[in-house]
Formats: structure tokens, sequence, C-alpha cells
């Protein structure tokens, strides 16, 4: 129920000892400067990186999971922080690289890497590298930004601190006198489990009232994201904050834009799906928090080991590999199960080289935990094929493709779940609630969510101020577009800019959940209909890793990103749902 960090230092002095190694390696770094045009410093420049990344991993992702498991804790912190400093000092001391190989060309570092087949998995690094040429800086240019990286990353790090190292849990009273603690990890679960509108009502603004407590701060963090994103774009010679996230991994801007086109333009059913439930529901008013309410109620808790058993069957008609690795990753030691205070809240699988990956979770036993635990044993099984197919340097995948994984379990889970025999009418109900509330979450949901900071770094582009009534004006019109809700009449809502993470710590990073679940859906439909061919090419998509652009990974595999045929899939399978859904309801 607990990660074993052993797996990566048995004591504190073997930490310190590899930290000691790897700073020595950021030193040595230093050695190859002005000398990449030589054949054997080239090479051993290349041989240093890559051991470099295997030591680093290893001792920056024992020192991360370890702040995680108590964000309170300052020497943890104080830990994780002398890692940054290391891989901050790697990218000072590394500042003069990127400039020397394009000095070099493509040509000559193509014909040494030919020779040197110790290094060949350098080769698709080296092509991205000359494709971007035109946005990397002289030597002391980059120099000059490296030196500023602790400063310009500061915004995740401030987010963190405020958000969850002096977060806390709020006792609320409830109707029938009984006091709950809650926090971020729990309110879903207890406003889910609440037949109360007014008990709801001081659940959710139990923890949303801290962002509007302290909006003109988190306002200001978040300016700092944007701030950096523009300084960035401007000093690399980008278009826009947009193509500046995209360019590095070859994804077409109008990848983007055609997704909060065709969610923005095509959500119909979810309307309908807001009614259908007030109308079930019976509420006289529907808030956004009512999302929780299950349709057909159920006090049904699962324990971690039911909800690995459920995945295991779901899962049992996949080949005897997948399933291998299935159970493997979430073997005892590698999954951290209960939430605690002070444990970073939310769930992630992390991963680094050659090493077997931790999952995070933050289990409550309800439904929802037991499709987490789906989701993030695909992002581990991702991992682990990768690194079995590829060498180092080409094991980690982008974020794009990060997620097909991931919800390619949870179809898969989802599916068993409305597979099972003597299904009653309740139970369709609630399977059927589930199938839509994933997709309104991960596709529609987080569109939103990619359109809000698409939106946000525009009007920084146009030199607006940026405050928290700003912010909060694109959020309340998007929630408009989106579901027809009005966020204001629930006077907190509207500050939800501020409890999405993943906007001050990955900047454009949302909108691949979306993707990824649209690529997912299309793959599983294919493996569920016997499509020739279909399982191998997912498990190629796997296997593949970092070695490919990830459009291409995924036209490969079936999915074609550039076209917005890609994402009706989704809409046109949430039309038919809403459209089951409503007959069940109407039958007496």
């Amino acid at each position: 129920m607990n990660w074993d960090l052993t797996y990566h230092f048995k004591t504190q002095e073997d930490f310190e000892q590899a930290l000691q190694k790897v700073t020595k390696m950021v030193n040595d770094f230093a050695n190859f400067e002005g000398k990449l045009a030589n054949e054997e410093d080239f090479v051993n420049y290349f041989v240093l990186l890559r051991n470099f990344e295997i030591e680093a991993s290893r001792l920056y992702q024992y020192a991360s999971l370890k702040s995680d498991l108590n964000k309170k804790d300052v020497e943890n912190a104080a830990t994780l922080n002398r890692c940054r400093i290391v891989l901050y000092t790697l990218s000072e001391v590394t500042s003069y690289a990127e400039p020397e190989l394009i000095k070099l060309g493509s040509k000559k570092a193509m014909a040494i890497l030919d020779k040197h087949p110790e290094i060949e998995e350098f080769r698709f690094y080296l092509e991205k590298l000359f494709r971007t040429a035109k946005h990397i800086l002289s030597g002391e240019s980059e120099k000059l930004l490296s030196l500023y990286a602790p400063v310009t990353s500061s915004g995740a790090e401030l987010y963190s601190a405020l958000a969850v190292g002096d977060g806390k849990s709020v006792d609320v009273k409830l109707k029938n006198k009984q006091v709950v603690s809650v926090t971020q990890g729990n309110y879903r679960s207890l406003i889910a489990n609440s037949d109360n509108a007014t008990d709801r009502k001081k659940i959710f603004e139990a923890v949303f009232k801290t962002y509007e407590e302290h909006k003109t701060t988190y306002a200001t963090i978040y300016n700092n994201v944007l701030q950096t994103n523009k300084a960035n774009a401007k000093a690399r010679n980008y278009e826009s904050v947009l193509e500046s996230y995209l360019y590095n991994d070859n994804i077409p801007t109008k990848v983007f834009t055609n997704l909060i086109e065709v969610a923005g333009k095509y959500n119909k059913a979810m309307k309908k799906y807001i009614k259908l439930r007030k109308k079930a529901l019976g509420l006289k008013q529907y808030h956004t928090y009512d999302r929780f309410l299950e349709l057909a109620h159920s006090n049904k808790e699962y324990s971690y080991e039911e909800a690995k058993e459920l995945f295991f069957k779901a899962i049992a008609k996949f080949p005897k590999d997948f399933q291998d690795k299935a159970h493997e990753v979430l073997k005892d030691g590698f999954v951290d199960v209960e939430e605690r205070v002070g444990k970073r809240t939310g769930a992630y699988s992390s991963s680094v080289v050659n090493l077997h990956p931790f999952i995070l979770l933050n289990f409550d036993k309800t439904l929802d935990s037991v499709f987490t635990v789906a989701h993030e044993a695909g992002h581990s099984i991702h991992s682990m094929y990768a690194a079995e197919a590829q060498p180092v340097m080409l094991q980690d995948y982008t974020i794009f493709v990060a997620e097909i994984a991931s919800t390619f379990n949870e179809h898969a889970l989802l599916d068993y779940f409305l597979d099972l025999p003597d299904t009653t009418k309740e139970e369709k109900i609630m399977v059927i609630q589930k199938a839509i509330d994933e997709i309104m979450s991960t596709f529609y949901r987080q569109t939103l969510f990619a359109e809000y900071e698409y939106l946000a770094n525009e009007e920084v582009a146009k030199g607006s101020p940026i405050n928290h009534q700003v912010l909060s004006k694109i959020m309340i019109d998007l929630y408009k577009k989106y579901y027809g809700l009005d966020i204001t009449k629930e006077e907190v809502k509207e500050y939800v800019w501020a409890y999405i993470p993943h906007l001050f710590y990955t900047p454009f990073y949302v909108y691949q959940y979306a993707t990824s679940f649209a690529a997912s859906f299309k793959l599983y439909k294919d493996v569920k209909e016997n499509v020739p061919g279909a399982f191998d090419r997912y498990i190629n998509l796997l296997k593949s890793g970092g070695s490919k652009y990830p459009v291409e990974q995924t036209k490969e595999a079936g999915v074609d990103f550039t076209k917005k045929d890609a994402y009706m899939a989704v809409v046109e399978r949430m039309d038919e749902l809403v459209e089951e859904l409503d007959k069940l309801l109407s039958e007496k």
C-alpha cells in the first residue's frame, strides 16, 4: 500500500553519494566546451549525456517521490531542490552544446553518428535539433537564458507552495450535525454521497473558497507563467506561444485549433445531458459540482485489491504479455495508495529510464478510484513497453501520446462493467453515466481548459494586463459556451482556473488529454471489433516510446490528427450515449 523507495537508495548516505557522482558528471560537461567539432569529443559528450540521464533520473525521481509523500516536510523539499539545482546547473554548463552542434552542421554530425553505433540513439535528437535550429540562440544568449531558469520556472514552484504546501483541510458541519474534514482528495466523494443541496454547497466551497481568498496571489503567479511563455516565444522567434509549445514535437497548430473548434461547436449532447441530469436528480438549480452526483445511486465501496482485480479481468482477453505487465506495474512497493495529510493530491505514474515505474494514488474506494487504478497502470505499462523496445534516450514518450495507454485501459474497464451478466437498469444507468462523464471530463472539460490558456496567452500577446477579473471572465464565458452554465451563480466557481495545477505546472498540456482520448477511443474500437492487426499497431505505438514525432506515431497506429474527423468519433459516441441514457431514464 506504500512505496518502497529503498528500490532507489537503501540509505540517505547512498543518496548523497549518488548526488555527488551526478554533480561531478555535471562538472565534466564543461570539459567539452568548444570541442564538439572533434569526433572523439563529440562521441564522449553524448556517452556522458546518456550516462547522466541514467544516474540523474534515479536521483531526481527518488527525491520527487519522497517529497510528494509529504509536501509539508521541509527537509524533503530541500532535498528535491538540491536535485533541481543540479539540473539547473547542467542547463547552464551545457548551454554551449546546441549552438556548437548547429555550427558543426547536420552533414558532419550525422557522418560521425554513422561511424559510431554506440551513440546511434541520439540520431532522432539531432534531427530534431537541426530542425529547430532557427529557434536556438547563440552560445552566450543560451547561457544567459539558462541562468534565469530558476526564476522563469518559479511559477510552478510558487503554485505548489501555496496550493499544496500551505494547503489545509477544512472542517464542515453538515445538516445531520456530523463534522467532516474536507480535502482536495475527498471532496468529490463527499459531494457524491450527499443528498442535501446545502451540504454539497458547503463541501464545495470548503475547497474553492481558498482560491477566492487568494485570487490576487494566484493571478499574479499565473501571470508569471504567462509572461514566461511570452518571453520564451519572443526570445526564440516563434510566431506564438502556442507554436513554441508544439514546435519541438512537430505538432501542427491546426491539431490544437481543430480540437477546440470541434469541442467548442459540437457540444449539443453535453448540454442535453446536463438538462437530463437536472431533471432526473430533481434539482431546482444545477451547479457544476452536481456532476459528482450519481443518477443511479450506490453506496458500494471498492477496496484497492478489488479495484486491481476488476482491472485484471477487464483486460483478460488481451495478450498475455500485456496482462503480465499490468500485474507487474501494480506490484507492492510501487504503488502508494491511500490519502494522507501532506501527500500530493491527485494521481500519477512516474517513469524514468530503465527503472520500474511508480504510481501515486489517493484511493477513496469510489468507482472513480477504480478507474484511476486502470488509468495510471496504463501509463506504467506504456513506459515498460518503451523501456523494453527503446534505448535510454528514446524511451521517454511525449505528453501528446502519454494519455493514450491510460484511457485505453479505461475503455476496457468500462466495457467490462457494461458486459457483466444480469445487469439491472440501475446498473446500466450508472455505467452509461460513467462513460458519458469520462467523455465530458477527458474530452470536453480538458479542451475547455486548453482554450482558456490559449485565450489567456492571447491576452498577454496583445499586451493586456492580467488579473483575477480577466482570468475569471475568460472562464465564465467558456463555461457558457461549452456547458451552457452561468458559473457566477456559484460565487467561487469562477476561480476554477486557480484550481487546475497543470495550467501552472505544464502549460499546453491539458489539450493532450483530449487528443489522447480521441486516439485511444479509435484504437480501442478497432481492437474491440477485431480489426486485423489493431492490437499489434497499438502495442507498436507504445513500444515506439519517443523514437518518432507523436503525430506520426498516432497516424501509423490509425489516427490522423491533422483532420477534424479524428475528433468526430468522440462527438458521435457522446450523442449515442446520451440518447441511450434518455431512453433508460424515460422507462417506467
